[in-house]
């Protein structure tokens, strides 16, 4: 067999296999403590230190089957069917009197709003990912110079690439927290997705993976003191991906929930339909987002933040087709 050969097989085997969602290296994070969910609860409903900030970075259009679970019977009894569903793509600022400037995903990079294709999102990926639909309203590198911020990290609900596009934005240097397993999981969609995620962390420092332990109150898969006061929370909620975390932030506002893709929509989240195709597994995916529905329904006070619509938004059944 000659090269030429051996090279397509070794494509067409890594193909049918899959491969890491990363090449990028990971280790365990030195920052928070894992905490029983009962310390979470014993001081969720009191306001806390944090400010916290919200941009819709860009507007995107995506598969409706992506992202809701069109099987569920509450679906189909709404008669939702596939269709290209408007989203937004967000980062998070959090601002926290003694530990800094963090962010909770990344928005997408200045290069998407001015040189495209010098973009990481180009070539067959920007053909897939429909990259002439994303809007760009508020890059992070834009943002960033213009609010003078200095980070001191970024927190990433999960590493698919739409919570990872702005940062070639981020100065490198600063730490990158994800969850368990996340770099590791193998699937066909990384074929494509892999070189565009290393690229955004290239010259990123190893990620930083939570280490979070088994709930002793067995109410959630693991939950991090992420500055050991209290104030911000990790939420391990894997299903999405396998690491995909929540974030609890008490603000000086109150409490709130960054739910990152555990749910998407506001009709998902309304009526406690998972996620859809976009999910490694939907399974968990239900069963994680039912917890977060259990805790705010125990917590109304809770501000919920959802991974790509802001919750209160018009229900997606309400939405006229296109």
């Amino acid at each position: 067999m000659n090269n030429t050969a051996l090279s397509l097989s070794a494509l067409f085997l890594t193909a049918a296999l899959g491969c890491a969602a990363s090449t990028h290296p990971a280790q365990p994070s030195t920052l928070g403590v894992a905490r029983p969910a009962s310390a979470l609860l014993a001081v969720i409903d009191q306001p806390g230190p944090v400010e916290l900030t919200t941009v819709a970075s860009a507007d995107w259009v995506v598969p409706l089957e992506g992202l809701i679970n069109l099987e569920h019977e509450k679906a189909k009894a709404a008669g939702l069917e596939d269709r290209p569903e408007p989203i937004q793509i967000f980062f998070h600022v959090l601002k926290h009197p003694s530990a800094g400037t963090f962010l909770v995903d990344t928005g997408v990079q200045k290069a998407l709003k001015y040189d495209p294709d010098r973009s990481i999102i180009r070539g067959l990926v920007a053909a897939a990912m429909h990259r002439d639909e994303v809007k760009v309203s508020a890059a992070l590198g834009d943002w960033l110079a213009e609010q003078q911020v200095k980070l001191s990290g970024v927190m990433l609900t999960h590493l698919h690439l739409d919570h990872v596009l702005g940062l070639p934005d981020v100065e490198k240097g600063v730490p990158i927290y994800i969850g368990p397993n996340e770099v590791d999981e193998t699937k066909f969609m990384n074929v494509f997705t892999q070189g565009p995620i290393d690229e955004a962390l290239d010259g990123h420092a190893a990620l930083s993976s939570w280490q979070f332990q088994a709930d002793a109150d067995g109410r959630f898969e693991g939950v991090i003191d992420v500055f050991g006061d209290g104030s911000v929370w990790a939420i391990w909620v894997p299903g999405h991906t396998p690491g995909s975390t929540a974030y609890l932030v008490r603000t000086t506002k109150g409490p709130v929930l960054l739910a990152g893709d555990a749910c998407h929509t506001a009709w998902g989240w309304d009526h406690g339909v998972e996620p859809g195709k976009f999910s490694t597994d939907q399974a968990a995916s239900k069963r994680e987002l039912d917890k977060l529905l259990a805790l705010v329904a125990e917590h109304p006070a809770i501000e919920v933040r959802l991974g790509h619509q802001a919750h209160g938004s018009p229900a997606v059944a309400a939405i006229p087709e296109r």
